[in-house]
């Protein structure tokens, strides 16, 4: 488990003004107080939601409170067919993103199957950053510069047996949220592995981070363990996070530092099963499938 638990997270205070932060799911919890933090150092941003009115919102004050741009994209990542089209177009585009952080997720305490036939939970909280992560690996590196955070969680200990490749769809065992949720998160740290590789030595970095136990809405609708664990209401406000965040995409001190699991800005070492390169390079293989990229 976790080492640094009770530790003060570090901070940078650097400014970034002018550069490009992009930030999937920024219209409420972490993600809209990291684009607020990312802003008020003088960022630009670039969020990527799948709600156009609370978007639009967002960026008219993030305009006024901070006078810097914020632009938006719509994508709703329970639609492969969306977060491709996202992605294609940032490929496309003469955008230079600096940091793109992949903070959208859900959790679920029904076994729920999506139009695209993935189990929701899978696709969202690791295809839709797998599959934008996969276009743009190219344009990315040809840039040779970006940092890539993932969003994951400590909750990807629940899949304490690993993966189960042959049912990512829940289709052989009980469905439990914590389960589910520790598997999207395990196959999110194993395509980091293959990232990673592929992005060795070309000034693009990709790391994963716990961001702490804090209040969001993410698991407003379960119960239980992960509601104790993960949201409960004394735990700590979503801005240490954001600072977190932003100590990971910006401060020297991690400066070509790659495939990390870090809780907050402290390194971890994540479950055995997340480190394994042979499964690594089976569910690399099976997100490109599902993912429709190939």
């Amino acid at each position: 488990m976790l080492r640094n638990n009770k530790a003060e997270p570090l901070e940078c205070q650097d400014d970034f003004n002018g550069h490009l932060v992009a930030i999937t799911g920024a219209t409420s919890g972490i993600g809209y107080v990291t684009a607020r933090e990312y802003a008020s150092h003088g960022a630009n941003l670039l969020v990527i939601n799948r709600n156009e009115e609370k978007t639009l919102n967002l960026c008219e004050e993030i305009n006024r409170d901070f006078g810097v741009e914020c632009d938006f994209m719509l994508a709703d990542f329970t639609h492969i067919s969306e977060v491709k089209k996202v992605g294609e177009e940032l490929a496309n585009s003469d955008l230079n993103i600096d940091v793109f952080i992949h903070n959208a997720g859900v959790y679920l305490t029904e076994r729920t199957i999506s139009d695209d036939s993935l189990e929701m939970v899978f696709q969202v909280d690791h295809l839709g950053s797998f599959i934008i992560n996969y276009i743009l690996k190219d344009k990315l590196k040809a840039q040779q510069k970006c940092r890539i955070i993932l969003v994951n969680s400590e909750g990807h200990r629940f899949a304490i047996l690993g993966l189960k490749l042959d049912d990512l769809n829940w289709e052989k065992r009980r469905y439990s949220g914590l389960k589910s949720y520790g598997s999207a998160k395990t196959a999110q740290l194993l395509t980091m592995i293959k990232f990673n590789d592929f992005f060795q030595n070309s000034g693009v970095t990709i790391n994963a981070m716990h961001p702490g136990n804090v209040k969001t809405t993410m698991g407003e609708n379960s119960t239980g363990l992960f509601q104790r664990v993960f949201i409960e209401p004394s735990y700590r406000s979503p801005m240490i996070s954001a600072k977190s965040l932003y100590y990971l995409g910006v401060s020297k001190d991690i400066e070509g530092v790659s495939g990390k699991f870090f809780n907050l800005t402290y390194e971890e070492e994540p479950a055995p099963p997340v480190l394994d390169r042979e499964v690594a390079k089976k569910m690399w293989d099976l997100s490109i499938k599902l993912g429709r990229l190939a």
